[in-house]
């Protein structure tokens, strides 16, 4: 019996080592939200393409994202700039550090500046409804801070 719950134990550790440490090709990751398919799966990775316009330039809203996205807990850029007009953020669970993938790009029209976001998980096809609660999130704050 020891035998076997030290096997489940070291399988256990060995996963959460592997999803910690697995190499990120963020270059894999950092697509076009625009042209990229959708995520699809059980859960709610999410697709959005917003249909709201914002006043403000793309480069003003991507620098809020930038400041929107740093303040979500265990979230980091990792590929894009505000130059590129596209950016790319990985947030970790808090348990198994199972990383999603948020891209952001921003486009200028006639209108106004219009947001495109993909987000999604790295590993399985059930997320929890996790990406879909963070877009959300990002986006009402960028409302509250752009004043919408």
């Amino acid at each position: 019996m020891r035998g076997v719950l030290l096997t489940i134990f070291l399988a256990v550790v060995a996963f959460a080592a592997y999803v910690r440490l697995v190499p990120l090709n963020a270059e894999s990751w950092h697509i076009d939200p625009d042209t990229a398919a959708s995520p699809g799966g059980l859960g709610h990775q999410h697709k959005f393409a917003d249909s709201a316009l914002y006043t403000a330039t793309s480069s003003d809203i991507l620098t809020s994202i930038v400041a929107i996205a740093e303040a979500t807990p265990r979230t980091t850029l990792v590929a894009g700039s505000v130059a590129e007009g596209r950016l790319t953020f990985v947030t970790r669970s808090a348990l198994w550090g199972f990383p999603d993938y948020t891209t952001v790009s921003a486009e200028s029209q006639a209108e106004g500046t219009r947001l495109a976001i993909l987000a999604r998980g790295r590993f399985g096809k059930l997320d929890l409804g996790v990406n879909e609660a963070r877009v959300t999130d990002w986006l009402a704050r960028l409302d509250a801070a752009n004043g919408s």
